[in-house]
């Protein structure tokens, strides 16, 4: 990537790989808030992740770069454009998680990187070759028969996985460093989600202070967890080849599928398997295509 030194690129290989570490893990985090509705989780992520991002960025003095990067052109917009889209992943992976579509989850992600592909295709301009016409095609083909055997779109994957595609792809290319754009979208996001615990403790129906120590715990704790990541995920998309990032994200759905399977018990019937396989095929050639165009040296130009 032109003006990436090797340091960074190095770290934001780093940076990434923790990001998709703490998200393929992040199920077992909503273990503890099973009986927490999907909207309360996720209001509760925003208004701490505002808070802690907030503290994070006065602790090193620079609460004061929010009001200049807002201002530069087209930035503000397109965060505002990023936070929808966030807040959206966050309300469908929370309520897939606890009404117990964990592997749907998985194959939200699984998709995700030749989503990526497609918004290459249809916002960035970008060509494909023939390997990654064949994994699109092998992708495809898995939805479609995931569709035809269930009865019915997998909308959440789909959903899941598309919002976080368009939120990758506005931080891939808006101008601003990874801690002032959360910083900005939570700030965007906080009104509405504070609005609705308001609303939530008035009408009796809000969980924070009113069930266990571990569930008030575990919703304070949301605005570390969901942050973390979300920083180093921005700097890794910023410093990695965006190709780079579709493959790194293999390891987030992996562990979820994982945990699907192992601690969640959900059932995987041959049916299913065979969509899954269809789709891992198609995730394979592309990676594949992608680690090979990564070491084919490039010709300069005579």
């Amino acid at each position: 990537m032109t003006g990436t030194s090797p340091a960074n690129t190095s770290r934001g290989y780093s940076a990434a790989l923790a990001a998709f570490g703490i998200w393929g893990l992040f199920p077992l985090y909503l273990i503890g808030l099973r009986d927490v509705s999907a909207m309360q989780i996720t209001a509760h992520r925003i208004v701490w992740s505002c808070l802690f991002v907030l503290g994070w960025l006065a602790a090193v003095g620079e609460l004061g770069t929010l009001r200049q990067a807002a201002m530069r052109p087209g930035v503000l917009v397109r965060l505002v454009v990023s936070a929808f889209f966030i807040a959206v992943n966050w309300v469908g992976f929370a309520w897939a998680v606890n009404n117990h579509h964990v592997l749907e989850v998985s194959l939200a992600y699984f998709i995700g990187p030749l989503l990526n592909v497609l918004l290459g295709i249809g916002v960035l301009r970008e060509r494909l070759n023939v390997a990654q016409w064949i994994s699109v095609a092998f992708a495809a083909a898995g939805v479609a028969y995931l569709t035809f055997v269930a009865g019915k779109t997998p909308w959440i994957a789909l959903m899941v996985g598309s919002s976080f595609a368009f939120y990758g792809l506005i931080r891939k290319t808006v101008s601003i460093d990874a801690l002032p754009g959360l910083a900005i979208e939570t700030i965007l996001l906080t009104p509405f989600a504070a609005g609705y615990l308001i609303w939530a403790q008035i009408a009796g129906v809000g969980v924070f202070g009113h069930s266990t120590g571990l569930v008030t715990g575990l919703l304070l704790a949301g605005g570390v967890i969901t942050s973390v990541p979300l920083v180093l995920f921005a700097f890794g998309a910023r410093q990695v080849p965006y190709s780079t990032i579709g493959v790194l994200q293999f390891i987030a759905p992996t562990l979820q599928l994982l945990c699907g399977l192992v601690v969640f018990r959900e059932p995987f019937e041959p049916t299913r398997a065979t969509g899954f396989v269809l789709i891992w095929i198609g995730l394979l050639i592309y990676a594949a295509n992608a680690l090979w165009r990564a070491r084919t040296p490039k010709i300069a130009p005579a």
